[in-house]
Protein backbone atom coordinates (compact mmCIF):
# COMPACT_ATOMS: atom_id res chain seq x y z
CA UNK A 1 0.00 0.00 0.00
CA UNK A 2 1.24 3.34 -1.18
CA UNK A 3 2.15 5.70 1.98
CA UNK A 4 -0.57 8.19 3.07
CA UNK A 5 1.56 11.17 2.92
CA UNK A 6 2.43 10.00 -0.71
CA UNK A 7 -0.13 12.22 -2.35
CA UNK A 8 1.79 15.08 -1.00
CA UNK A 9 5.12 14.40 -3.19
CA UNK A 10 5.72 17.27 -5.36
CA UNK A 11 6.84 16.01 -8.71
CA UNK A 12 9.10 17.83 -11.47
CA UNK A 13 6.77 17.36 -14.68
CA UNK A 14 9.22 20.32 -16.77
CA UNK A 15 12.74 20.21 -15.32
CA UNK A 16 13.42 23.91 -15.58
CA UNK A 17 17.22 25.27 -14.55
CA UNK A 18 17.68 29.00 -14.39
CA UNK A 19 21.72 29.87 -13.60
CA UNK A 20 22.03 26.45 -11.48
CA UNK A 21 18.44 26.91 -9.63
CA UNK A 22 15.93 24.59 -9.95
CA UNK A 23 13.05 26.28 -11.46
CA UNK A 24 11.12 23.05 -12.35
CA UNK A 25 7.14 23.03 -13.42
CA UNK A 26 5.58 20.69 -10.52
CA UNK A 27 2.54 19.05 -10.12
CA UNK A 28 1.62 21.69 -7.51
CA UNK A 29 2.32 24.61 -10.07
CA UNK A 30 0.31 22.77 -12.48
CA UNK A 31 -2.42 23.09 -9.58
CA UNK A 32 -2.24 26.68 -9.11
CA UNK A 33 -2.04 27.29 -12.66
CA UNK A 34 -5.74 25.40 -13.26
CA UNK A 35 -7.36 26.91 -10.64
CA UNK A 36 -6.44 30.65 -11.74
CA UNK A 37 -7.77 29.69 -14.83
CA UNK A 38 -10.53 28.03 -13.67
CA UNK A 39 -11.66 31.15 -11.38
CA UNK A 40 -10.62 33.40 -14.19
CA UNK A 41 -13.26 31.14 -16.51
CA UNK A 42 -16.08 31.03 -14.10
CA UNK A 43 -15.80 34.77 -13.36
CA UNK A 44 -15.94 35.82 -17.35
CA UNK A 45 -18.16 33.64 -18.56
CA UNK A 46 -20.54 33.93 -15.52
CA UNK A 47 -21.22 37.58 -16.07
CA UNK A 48 -20.77 38.00 -19.81
CA UNK A 49 -24.47 37.91 -20.64
CA UNK A 50 -25.50 39.53 -16.97
CA UNK A 51 -29.19 38.25 -16.95
CA UNK A 52 -32.31 39.75 -15.59
CA UNK A 53 -32.51 36.23 -14.53
CA UNK A 54 -29.33 34.40 -13.48
CA UNK A 55 -28.13 30.85 -14.78
CA UNK A 56 -26.27 28.83 -12.73
CA UNK A 57 -23.04 29.82 -13.35
CA UNK A 58 -24.28 33.99 -12.67
CA UNK A 59 -25.71 32.83 -9.55
CA UNK A 60 -22.37 31.19 -8.47
CA UNK A 61 -20.49 34.12 -9.24
CA UNK A 62 -23.08 36.58 -7.70
CA UNK A 63 -23.50 34.48 -4.39
CA UNK A 64 -19.76 34.54 -4.33
CA UNK A 65 -19.58 38.03 -4.97
CA UNK A 66 -21.90 38.78 -2.48
CA UNK A 67 -20.59 36.70 0.39
CA UNK A 68 -16.92 37.98 0.06
CA UNK A 69 -18.60 41.51 0.11
CA UNK A 70 -20.75 41.43 3.27
CA UNK A 71 -17.52 39.72 4.81
CA UNK A 72 -15.65 42.83 4.10
CA UNK A 73 -18.65 45.54 5.14
CA UNK A 74 -19.26 43.62 8.38
CA UNK A 75 -15.52 43.30 9.68
CA UNK A 76 -13.86 45.95 7.52
CA UNK A 77 -16.62 48.78 7.02
CA UNK A 78 -16.67 51.07 4.31
CA UNK A 79 -13.26 52.03 4.01
CA UNK A 80 -12.81 47.85 3.15
CA UNK A 81 -14.25 48.24 -0.29
CA UNK A 82 -11.22 49.42 -1.92
CA UNK A 83 -9.41 45.96 -1.03
CA UNK A 84 -12.46 43.50 -2.09
CA UNK A 85 -10.50 42.69 -5.22
CA UNK A 86 -7.85 41.08 -3.17
CA UNK A 87 -9.80 39.53 -0.16
CA UNK A 88 -12.20 38.40 -3.43
CA UNK A 89 -9.44 36.54 -5.26
CA UNK A 90 -7.76 35.12 -1.87
CA UNK A 91 -10.92 33.71 -1.09
CA UNK A 92 -11.48 31.93 -4.67
CA UNK A 93 -7.78 30.78 -4.77
CA UNK A 94 -8.40 28.82 -1.80
CA UNK A 95 -11.70 27.41 -1.80
CA UNK A 96 -11.15 26.19 -5.57
CA UNK A 97 -7.81 25.23 -4.76
CA UNK A 98 -8.87 23.02 -2.12
CA UNK A 99 -12.22 21.86 -3.98
CA UNK A 100 -9.42 20.95 -7.17
CA UNK A 101 -7.81 18.73 -4.36
CA UNK A 102 -10.85 16.75 -3.32
CA UNK A 103 -10.72 15.00 -7.22
CA UNK A 104 -8.84 11.85 -6.79
CA UNK A 105 -4.97 12.07 -8.57
CA UNK A 106 -5.34 15.40 -8.18
CA UNK A 107 -2.95 17.50 -6.40
CA UNK A 108 -4.09 20.13 -2.87
CA UNK A 109 -1.27 22.75 -2.68
CA UNK A 110 -2.89 24.26 -0.01
CA UNK A 111 -1.53 20.95 1.84
CA UNK A 112 2.41 22.68 1.56
CA UNK A 113 3.05 24.71 4.32
CA UNK A 114 5.57 26.95 1.67
CA UNK A 115 2.34 27.66 -0.34
CA UNK A 116 0.43 28.72 2.82
CA UNK A 117 2.71 30.72 4.16
CA UNK A 118 3.54 32.71 1.26
CA UNK A 119 0.27 33.34 1.02
CA UNK A 120 -0.05 34.81 4.96
CA UNK A 121 3.36 36.76 4.54
CA UNK A 122 1.71 38.68 1.75
CA UNK A 123 -1.08 39.60 3.64
CA UNK A 124 0.67 40.48 6.73
CA UNK A 125 3.02 42.58 5.22
CA UNK A 126 0.32 44.05 2.75
CA UNK A 127 -2.24 44.84 6.30
CA UNK A 128 0.94 45.83 8.01
CA UNK A 129 1.79 48.27 5.04
CA UNK A 130 -1.66 49.50 5.08
CA UNK A 131 -1.39 50.15 8.79
CA UNK A 132 1.83 52.69 8.77
CA UNK A 133 0.66 53.91 5.42
CA UNK A 134 -2.68 55.40 7.24
CA UNK A 135 -1.72 55.64 10.74
CA UNK A 136 2.45 56.58 10.25
CA UNK A 137 4.56 56.10 13.38
CA UNK A 138 0.92 56.52 15.49
CA UNK A 139 0.45 52.89 14.55
CA UNK A 140 2.87 51.29 17.50
CA UNK A 141 0.12 52.45 19.36
CA UNK A 142 -1.68 49.17 18.14
CA UNK A 143 0.67 47.00 20.83
CA UNK A 144 -0.64 49.53 23.85
CA UNK A 145 -4.55 50.27 23.48
CA UNK A 146 -5.61 53.68 24.32
CA UNK A 147 -6.97 53.83 28.34
CA UNK A 148 -4.28 50.99 29.49
CA UNK A 149 -2.35 52.02 32.68
CA UNK A 150 1.33 52.53 31.85
CA UNK A 151 2.48 50.76 34.58
CA UNK A 152 1.30 47.93 32.04
CA UNK A 153 3.12 48.63 28.90
CA UNK A 154 5.64 46.68 29.85
CA UNK A 155 3.86 43.20 30.28
CA UNK A 156 1.73 43.82 27.32
CA UNK A 157 3.94 45.45 24.26
CA UNK A 158 5.87 42.39 24.40
CA UNK A 159 2.94 40.04 24.48
CA UNK A 160 1.29 42.45 21.81
CA UNK A 161 4.13 42.23 19.59
CA UNK A 162 4.39 38.40 19.75
CA UNK A 163 1.15 37.80 19.24
CA UNK A 164 1.18 40.36 15.92
CA UNK A 165 4.19 39.02 14.38
CA UNK A 166 2.77 35.24 14.98
CA UNK A 167 -0.40 35.71 13.32
CA UNK A 168 1.17 34.73 9.33
CA UNK A 169 2.46 31.37 11.46
CA UNK A 170 -0.85 30.73 12.65
CA UNK A 171 -3.02 31.76 9.90
CA UNK A 172 -0.66 29.27 7.38
CA UNK A 173 -0.70 26.44 9.65
CA UNK A 174 -4.11 26.20 9.99
CA UNK A 175 -4.98 25.60 6.79
CA UNK A 176 -2.23 23.60 5.81
CA UNK A 177 -2.53 21.62 8.80
CA UNK A 178 -6.37 21.17 8.24
CA UNK A 179 -6.04 20.33 4.95
CA UNK A 180 -3.05 17.66 5.24
CA UNK A 181 -4.82 16.14 8.24
CA UNK A 182 -8.08 15.41 5.78
CA UNK A 183 -6.40 14.01 3.01
CA UNK A 184 -4.05 12.01 4.33
CA UNK A 185 -7.14 10.37 6.68
CA UNK A 186 -9.26 9.85 3.83
CA UNK A 187 -6.22 7.82 2.39
CA UNK A 188 -5.80 5.34 5.33
CA UNK A 189 -9.20 4.76 5.71
CA UNK A 190 -9.52 4.28 1.45
CA UNK A 191 -6.40 1.83 1.72
CA UNK A 192 -8.73 -0.28 4.40
CA UNK A 193 -11.15 -0.44 1.84
CA UNK A 194 -9.17 -2.05 -1.19
CA UNK A 195 -7.25 -4.43 1.57
CA UNK A 196 -10.43 -5.61 3.34
CA UNK A 197 -13.01 -7.36 0.49
CA UNK A 198 -16.06 -7.47 1.42
CA UNK A 199 -15.80 -6.21 4.99
CA UNK A 200 -14.19 -3.19 3.26
CA UNK A 201 -17.99 -1.77 2.81
CA UNK A 202 -17.49 -0.04 7.08
CA UNK A 203 -14.33 1.98 5.87
CA UNK A 204 -16.37 2.62 2.74
CA UNK A 205 -18.89 3.96 4.34
CA UNK A 206 -16.64 5.89 6.71
CA UNK A 207 -14.61 7.14 3.80
CA UNK A 208 -18.28 8.55 1.98
CA UNK A 209 -18.83 10.45 5.10
CA UNK A 210 -14.90 11.99 5.51
CA UNK A 211 -15.33 13.29 2.28
CA UNK A 212 -19.00 14.95 2.63
CA UNK A 213 -16.75 16.55 5.96
CA UNK A 214 -13.50 17.12 3.94
CA UNK A 215 -15.74 19.02 1.30
CA UNK A 216 -16.99 21.29 4.37
CA UNK A 217 -13.08 21.73 5.64
CA UNK A 218 -12.52 22.68 2.56
CA UNK A 219 -15.03 25.71 2.09
CA UNK A 220 -14.60 26.78 5.84
CA UNK A 221 -10.63 26.89 5.78
CA UNK A 222 -10.92 29.18 2.87
CA UNK A 223 -13.76 31.32 4.48
CA UNK A 224 -11.21 31.33 7.76
CA UNK A 225 -8.70 32.54 5.68
CA UNK A 226 -10.54 35.10 3.96
CA UNK A 227 -12.02 36.57 7.49
CA UNK A 228 -9.10 36.38 9.09
CA UNK A 229 -7.70 38.78 6.36
CA UNK A 230 -10.28 41.16 6.58
CA UNK A 231 -10.46 41.43 10.63
CA UNK A 232 -6.59 41.91 10.17
CA UNK A 233 -7.25 44.86 7.37
CA UNK A 234 -9.66 45.90 10.14
CA UNK A 235 -6.88 46.36 12.79
CA UNK A 236 -4.64 48.09 10.32
CA UNK A 237 -7.63 50.80 9.77
CA UNK A 238 -9.17 51.71 12.73
CA UNK A 239 -6.55 49.66 14.84
CA UNK A 240 -8.13 48.63 18.64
Amino acid sequence: MASPLEQFRIKPLVDISVGGVDASFTNSALMMMITVVGVSALMYFSMRQRSLIPGRMQSIAELSYTFVANMLRNNVGAEGRKYFPFVFTLFMFVLIGNMLGMIPYSFTFTSHLIVTLGMALVVFIGTTTIGFMKHGLHFFHFFLPHGTPIYLAPLLIPIEVLSYLTRPFSLALRLFANMTAGHTLLKVFGGFVAGLGIIGIIPLAAVVALTGLELLVAFLQAYVFAILTCIYLNDALHMH
